[in-house]
């Protein structure tokens, strides 16, 4: 996802999470639902997540200076797993707790009234309609640069703000039906105990969105490789030189989504001139910039002229 289809996705996701946010709280105070208001802080965690993510991808775009000759990069990686901590302490911790003291404490805390059960109809419908439209641009703007099936592309992907802005707004989509389910129980066998597990539901759901974040960012922060179809690609390349006798020690690593580092070695014929060997290598790096343009640190080490 480009930078521009990123915030594009950011933003609608922030807009719709915000005004969800404040509905939910609405509702749960006065309807005393602990779903409710483990939603709202939900919603308000993933608006405050947004406006990191765009911080984060502000830095990722400065230019390279002395201290970081490679670039900000992955600035994008340190933000992104801010809000996986973020997601894991604020929004799982918080809903898992308002689940366990709602269970423990609900007599009396949850007004079972027709009216209020329609003020909780109304706001789960209004959220998941903003939800969903959250989530359809989001899906847009990552199908544009990931065309390949979804589950394969979400591990491809190096792109920490468009894996953030789908399990984010998928998890509140799912987030919602748990709490619409938790508020229908509730007031068809008027029991909130119903209610308290819902919360507990979405505590986990949140709990485990976390840790796949982390988990992925963490990868790319630590220094992931380029995907096996970008690599085959450099060794086409490389194969297409007869002056090349040998290659390998192949490595490569992400400092950003779009920023890719190779070095490799290259062990060339014993024919070759020392005068016909720079404007070679030149050619061979303009060669695998042109077949992928993310690759823009090139280090090509030769042994035949030390």
């Amino acid at each position: 996802m480009a930078a521009g289809g990123s915030k594009l996705a950011v933003f609608a996701s922030m807009a719709a999470n915000l005004g969800i946010a404040v509905m939910k709280f609405i509702a749960s105070f006065f309807t005393g639902s602990s779903a409710m208001l483990s939603e709202g802080i939900h919603s308000l965690i993933d608006t405050t997540n947004g406006m990191l993510l765009l911080f984060g991808l502000k830095q990722s775009q400065a230019a390279a200076d002395k201290q970081h000759p490679f670039g900000h990069g992955k600035e994008l990686y340190f933000w992104s797993f801010v809000v996986a901590i973020m997601i894991f302490a604020l929004g799982g911790g918080v809903a898992l707790y308002e689940g366990i003291k709602h269970l423990m404490h609900h007599e009396g805390e949850v007004d079972l009234s027709p009216r209020m059960m329609w003020w909780n109809y109304g706001v789960l419908a209004g959220s998941l309609l903003f939800e969903g439209i959250s989530l359809w641009v989001g899906w847009k703007e990552f199908r544009k640069t990931h065309p390949e099936g979804f589950i394969d592309a979400l591990r491809r992907s190096k792109d920490a703000v468009s894996i953030a802005v789908i399990v984010e707004n998928g998890a509140a989509v799912i987030g919602l039906l748990i709490a619409l389910v938790g508020v229908s129980l509730t007031y068809y066998f008027r029991n909130p105990v119903f209610d308290g597990w819902a919360s507990v539901c979405i505590g986990l759901l949140l709990s485990y969105v976390a840790y796949f974040m982390a988990r992925e960012t963490k990868h790319l922060l630590i220094g992931e490789a380029a995907d096996d179809r970008e690599i085959a690609e450099i060794e086409a390349i490389l194969r297409q030189y007869p002056q090349i006798e040998a290659f390998g020690n192949i490595k490569t690593m992400h400092m950003g989504p779009n920023d890719i580092m190779l070095g490799a070695q290259l062990n060339f014929r014993d024919n070759l001139r020392i005068g016909e060997l720079e404007p070679l290598i030149a050619e061979i790096k303009q060669k695998i910039v042109e077949t992928n343009p993310d690759i823009k640190h090139i280090f090509l080490e030769t042994d035949n002229y030390r």
